[in-house]
């Protein structure tokens, strides 16, 4: 009777510990495929995100298009130039506005395609803003980013102090630059980086 009574408890004991771990193991499924679920989520989500930056990247490029085509492409960069004159920090916002930053020659060669864009298309303008200034830091030139600019196109050597922080091209001194007040009306060239 005692072995019965023992064999039925191990019986028993066999029967629990097959359900326990069947539960366990069923937990441990649901858990799997929530996981995978999750997975395949995550991969979908970032699938979508993916297409969206490929979207706006090529609405960007079809309105840098737009923009070189209206204006000009010179050395990896697009300018457009706007009629309308306002203070520096309105243009600079304007132009930020489209998608870019005032124009910002970076040596001999832009500065030179710059006077040229300019006269053509600014007719009657004799300068036009520059992203160059030295509000910060008087007499430390940096573009509109606040980089340090490297190339320097000067008529003479700015000395507008305090007062004259922004830099402008100049046609009558064939595209040198000058300072000039920040709140002064003048027209201006946007730049727009080509990837």
């Amino acid at each position: 009777m005692a072995r019965i009574r023992l064999t039925i408890c191990l019986f028993v004991a066999i029967l629990l510990l097959g359900q326990i771990s069947g539960q366990s193991s069923r937990s441990k499924n649901k858990k799997d495929r929530r996981s995978k679920e999750k997975d395949k989520d995550g991969d979908l989500k970032s699938q979508i995100d993916k297409l969206w930056r490929e979207v706006n990247s090529l609405k960007e490029m079809q309105a840098l298009q737009t923009v070189c085509l209206r204006g000009t492409k010179i050395h990896k960069k697009c300018y457009l130039a706007f009629e309308e004159t306002k203070h520096f920090h309105e243009a600079n916002e304007d132009c930020i506005a489209k998608g870019g930053t005032l124009a910002i020659p970076r040596d001999a060669d832009q500065n030179n395609a710059l006077r040229d864009y300019g006269k053509k298309s600014l007719p009657g303008a004799g300068d036009f803003w520059l992203g160059i200034n030295d509000m910060v830091t008087e007499g430390k030139f940096v573009d509109v980013n606040g980089i340090a600019i490297n190339y320097f196109n000067w008529d003479r050597s700015p000395n507008g102090g305090k007062r004259k922080n922004c830099a402008m091209l100049t046609q009558s001194s064939q595209g040198k630059w000058v300072d000039k007040v920040c709140r002064t009306l003048k027209k201006y060239v946007c730049e727009f980086i080509i990837p």
